[in-house]
């Protein structure tokens, strides 16, 4: 085993298959931060969502895609661009993976792509004495999603992070506010079709528990962005916290706790999960100006 992919799973201690591919995805989403730094990708482009808050800012769960806003309008932005960088930095390391462009079905300012690999493959190089993990089907694949919003509002700001595995590398990302701010925004937004997405819900818990503020001026915007405000309405903490009680009030908190039950260790805390307790947390709503 490269000696550096070793170290990198110094942090881990999984206890079972899921929780292998949740280590071995992480590693993954380091390479590649690292390789989309090394190829100047974070000049244009900054890093937020699930997995940002968690390697960066301490959340306790685990998260698949990889999210980026382009921080100015660039006509000719293209992801693809990066595949190279990518790929070389992949092999470096010994790892097999494809990047692939996914195609877009409909209008959207969204460029995606997929990191894949073999998920047999994957998880015996990073563990390989793993006896349960040779019972994978061989052809599975696994998949992150990694994704460009090309139509990012202002109102952001952003702070420069480093990491040092698996190479010394830094990553702008969106501040603690701004990020909140887009969380709060995912909430009262998201069209839920099949199941909540509870990991909105528990990484929205995560902000309250640390005593964050959002930043109103980014929701704003973001809300005028998807329709929600109109081009003259002005947003406040209040107005922003009876949307948030519309949508704490329609969930259904069941369906919430079994999108996020795989991605935590600790689901204790699921059985507090119903509508009084999002209530409360609106009393502890704080808003910041960019």
């Amino acid at each position: 085993m490269n000696s550096v992919i070793e170290r990198m799973l110094g942090k881990y201690d999984p206890r079972n298959d899921e929780e292998r591919g949740n280590a071995a995805k992480e590693i993954i989403q380091g390479i590649a931060l690292a390789g989309l730094s090394r190829g100047g990708f974070f000049k244009k482009v900054a890093f937020y969502g699930g997995t940002c808050l968690r390697i960066f800012y301490g959340l306790n769960r685990f998260s698949e895609d990889l999210d980026f806003a382009l921080l100015e309008k660039d006509p000719v932005f293209e992801l693809s661009d990066y595949f190279p960088t990518l790929e070389k930095e992949f092999l470096s390391y010994g790892i097999e993976v494809q990047i692939e462009k996914k195609e877009k079905t409909s209008e959207s300012e969204v460029q995606s792509a997929f990191l894949k690999g073999n998920t047999l493959a994957l998880i015996m190089s990073f563990f390989p004495k793993s006896e349960s993990a040779r019972k994978i089907i061989s052809n599975r694949k696994m998949k992150i999603k990694f994704e460009v919003d090309t139509d990012n509002p202002k109102g952001w700001n952003t702070e420069t992070k480093y990491r040092f595995l698996p190479a010394p590398y830094e990553v702008k990302v969106f501040d603690e506010p701004t990020l909140f701010a887009g969380k709060i925004h995912a909430i009262i937004c998201r069209n839920y079709k099949n199941h909540v997405k509870g990991r909105d819900y528990y990484d929205y818990l995560f902000y309250i528990g640390k005593g964050s503020s959002f930043n109103l001026d980014y929701l704003e915007n973001k809300l005028k962005n998807t329709g929600v405000l109109l081009e003259n309405d002005k947003l406040t903490l209040e107005k922003t916290k009876k949307m948030l009680k519309t949508r704490f009030e329609a969930v259904d908190y069941e369906s919430a706790k079994e999108d996020v039950s795989n991605f935590i260790l600790d689901k204790s805390g699921l059985s507090l999960w119903k509508k009084e307790l999002f209530l409360a947390t609106l009393e502890d709503l704080k808003a910041v100006c960019a």
